[in-house]
């Protein structure tokens, strides 16, 4: 590997931790909400909310970021996102309610959105053709990367909550889950001052000589060349048109190109990925395999995603981004019915033994329900809900799920886990890779700013309602409803998904574009 390719990697990964804090808090919520949902005594709504807030301020920041960072340039804009990650996990850690904790989560959801638009416009802009698949892939790497450490630091720290560490109790583990997200950002933040800032964008601002110079640095002579050939041709094309507005997206020349960012932005987020990450201790409770085994799962999905993002960042160079993505469509829509019928099977009953063994629930609350067989979860957890209360139902869901469930949780792990694999080799990076490419730089950042917009909001919709999903439709319909969208999306991606490996950013601007 030469000097200069080793260069471009280090700047990629280091713009791209963004990515893996966004990644930390994704799965780090996932176990926050076991302790911080009974503790402030949560509704659906607001266990919703607490999730999805930063996810909703992220909305704003992906719609403004893009267009902020055409004026501002991308390296200032990403120091601010790191300082705004830092001042999030300590306002988090230290919450003393409910509203200071969302509050100090949408702080982090503006870090969010706007890493997110800016790590691969920035890594597309430093890159050359031949590398830019596996270099923009590395932001999904790290966001992957970024759940793994949340997930196990979830299950040591659950792990020596429940073996009675001083230091922790139920009110305060969670604390730690959010508060450790410091660390890294607090790194990404020193990091960001050894990058370069943007050659395209230093382009776009008349600074000629620092860009030739940066692109030297970073491809060596003869490749620096050709990359600034291809901008100043761009530069030259875009010389006669008119300022760029929200509308000329969907001018004939665009319009197409935008439509396909589109629906690539939506079907990522309205598949139900972020509602699995967010919520996936929850949900491998509802399997009954208890809260221990629920954070141990949590580090095999996390394990999963990583070693399938590594699997893309091989391939999709070699293979290309339209099989990978049609691929995996295939596999999520598969993987997600098998779930849905897994929960379908699904009976719930405690018995009276059952109701002996459960620590800490007055027991005679459950004499209306013991040896009565419920053929679905909501009915079974609104039974428990009547009969102790939220508050207690709620601390207590993962051994009363265990002693009741009678399913297959074999089948719905493996339904879980084939679905975050297929994600993770297709969706996940592959839809950045291409927002990242296929937009002229004129319209680059707006596209991908309003693009990730909707993604967003996709993506705060599903972990919003998700929590009411459960409650009043149940896991099995859940399920159900985003697989029969995932198929849709495949079908949908066969007739307009087109193939952009291999060809220069000014290469697709002029075949994509008229």
């Amino acid at each position: 590997m030469s000097r200069t390719n080793k260069k471009t990697i280090f700047i990629a990964f280091v713009v791209s931790l963004g990515g893996f804090l966004f990644g930390f808090d994704a799965g780090i919520i996932s176990g926050v909400m076991s302790y911080v949902g009974p503790e402030f005594d949560l509704n659906d709504i607001q266990n919703g909310w607490v999730v999805s807030s930063p996810t909703f301020s992220a909305m704003i920041a992906m719609l403004i970021s893009g267009r902020l960072s055409d004026f501002l340039g991308r390296k200032r804009i990403l120091i601010a996102v790191a300082f705004l990650y830092a001042l999030s996990a300590l306002l988090s850690a230290y919450a003393i309610n409910y509203q200071m904790l969302w509050i100090a989560r949408m702080i982090g959801g503006i870090a969010f959105g706007a890493a997110l638009i800016l790590a691969p416009a920035y890594i597309a802009e430093i890159s050359s053709a031949e590398n830019r698949g596996k270099l923009v892939s590395i932001q999904q790497l790290n966001i992957v990367l970024g759940f793994f450490a949340a997930f196990l630091c979830n299950y040591y720290l659950n792990k020596l909550n429940i073996s009675g560490a001083e230091f922790l109790s139920n009110e305060t583990v969670w604390r730690w889950m959010l508060g450790i997200e410091f660390i890294p950002a607090l790194i990404y933040f020193i990091m960001l001052f050894f990058i370069p800032k943007s050659p395209r964008w230093l382009y776009l601002k008349s600074r000629i000589s620092k860009a030739k110079q940066i692109l030297t640095e970073l491809h060596g002579s003869s490749k620096a060349k050709l990359e600034i050939e291809a901008i100043e041709e761009a530069i030259a094309r875009d010389a006669n048109r008119a300022k760029v507005k929200i509308w000329d997206l969907l001018k004939p020349g665009l319009r197409f190109i935008f439509f396909v960012g589109l629906t690539l932005g939506i079907l990522q987020q309205i598949t139900g990925i972020n509602a699995i990450y967010f919520y996936a201790t929850s949900i491998f409770k509802q399997t009954g395999i208890g809260t221990n085994a629920a954070f141990a799962s949590g580090v095999f999905l996390s394990l999963t995603t990583v070693l399938f993002t590594v699997v893309a960042i091989f391939l999709i160079d070699r293979m290309g981004r339209r099989p990978l993505l049609l691929f995996g469509m295939a596999g999520i829509a598969i993987s997600l019915i098998v779930c849905s019928y897994g929960f379908g099977k699904a009976t719930y009953e405690l018995s009276d033994e059952d109701i002996k063994g459960l620590p800490g629930i007055e027991q005679e609350k459950l004499t209306s329900v013991a040896s009565v067989t419920f053929d679905n979860d909501v009915d079974f957890k609104n039974a428990m809900k009547e009969a102790l209360g939220t508050k207690v139902y709620a601390k207590n869901e993962g051994a009363i799920l265990e002693a009741a469930t009678n399913m297959n949780a074999i089948l719905v792990l493996i339904g879980i886990l084939c679905f975050t694999a297929c994600f993770a080799f297709s969706l996940g990076p592959v839809m950045w890779v291409m927002l990242s490419e296929v937009y002229p730089n004129k319209y680059r950042g707006l596209a991908i700013g309003i693009i990730g917009f909707v993604n967003s909001f996709c993506s705060w919709f599903v972990q919003q309602i998700f929590p009411l999903e459960i409650s009043m439709l149940g896991n099995s319909t859940t399920f159900l409803i985003f697989g029969m969208i995932a198929l849709l999306g495949f079908f949908v991606l066969v007739k307009i998904l087109p193939e952009t490996k291999g060809k220069s950013l000014e290469e697709l601007e002029s075949e994509l574009t008229f």
